[in-house]
């Protein structure tokens, strides 16, 4: 086999059609648009901005300013508070997520958990979490308890 016997496939390559060649060609005089009309002119079909006398979509939308966007990759957490684990836990309790949603202490449970320091902790805690902040985290190793990450 050498390049020169190398060929497409058969039916893989169709020959375009050729319009507007006159009557005996099959597709003369107006080359399969019809009659007048948008869609006869060239360039035909408008922008997407345009609905044919509706309101626009984008001018259906509610109108807000300077509200940025919301990045794809951020992650909401369900957020815990040391006073709110307080008067819902004894001591040497080892509280994760699962034991949070059962306590109905988060939002959606498919979410992950963060620790924040608002209140007091008088009782030793073992707490497992995704994430903790260094406040909360010094509160809980004050009262004698400790933290764990979960990746």
């Amino acid at each position: 086999m050498k390049l020169h016997d190398l060929v497409p496939n058969p039916g893989s390559k169709k020959n375009r059609k050729r319009v507007g060649r006159g009557i005996s060609a099959g597709q003369g005089k107006t080359a399969g648009r019809g009659t007048k009309g948008q869609g006869a002119r060239s360039g035909e079909g408008g922008n997407v901005y345009r609905q044919g006398g509706n309101l626009p979509f984008y001018r259906r939308l509610p109108f807000m300013r300077g509200q940025g966007f919301t990045p794809l990759n951020s992650v909401d957490y369900n957020e815990v508070n040391l006073d709110q684990l307080a008067e819902s836990f004894k001591a040497d309790t080892e509280v994760t997520p699962e034991i949070l949603a059962g306590a109905h202490l988060l939002r959606d449970s498919r979410k992950p958990v963060a620790i924040l320091g608002r209140g007091e902790l008088t009782v030793a805690l073992k707490i497992r979490a995704h994430r903790v902040t260094a406040g909360a985290k010094a509160k809980i190793e004050k009262a004698g308890g400790s933290v764990e990450l979960i990746a």
